[in-house]
């Protein structure tokens, strides 16, 4: 289920630049499924990644946790998020979410949240210190 919303989203990319499609869906505790995909911008750093698309999907949609993740690209080997994205992908799971990478060949890699970003930055950082 899962792998077939984040194929079938990678398609509507938006990656004139490097032709580079990502696709990515979530899957919320409720069984709802949120996709996104990347957008490019000619001005590099202004586009969004597959991942960050998703969440504002689920976001926009009511929910603000998932369970487990999708992210496929045509790539050689299964392209772990970026940095940025991991920490996004932390704000809105457990460190024991499931996260699949995928290529279109179909390769697979599992792994978790909390792998992926060990020490994350988290909501118990910007709590006051004892005084």
């Amino acid at each position: 289920m899962l792998k077939d919303a984040a194929t079938a989203v990678r398609e509507r990319a938006y990656a004139p630049y490097s032709n580079f499609k990502v696709g990515a869906a979530l899957r919320t505790a409720s069984g709802a499924v949120h996709v996104g995909c990347n957008v490019e911008n000619v001005a590099y750093p202004e586009g969004t990644c597959a991942e960050a698309g998703a969440i504002a999907a689920m976001v926009a949609a009511g929910e603000t946790a998932f369970v487990e993740a999708f992210v496929i690209a045509d790539s050689p080997s299964p392209v772990p998020p970026c940095g940025g994205c991991r920490q996004k992908l932390a704000e809105f799971a457990g460190p024991d979410a499931k996260v699949t990478l995928a290529t279109t060949a179909g390769q697979l890699f599992e792994t978790t949240v909390g792998a992926l970003l060990p020490g994350s930055f988290g909501r118990a950082h910007m709590e006051p210190a004892d005084g």
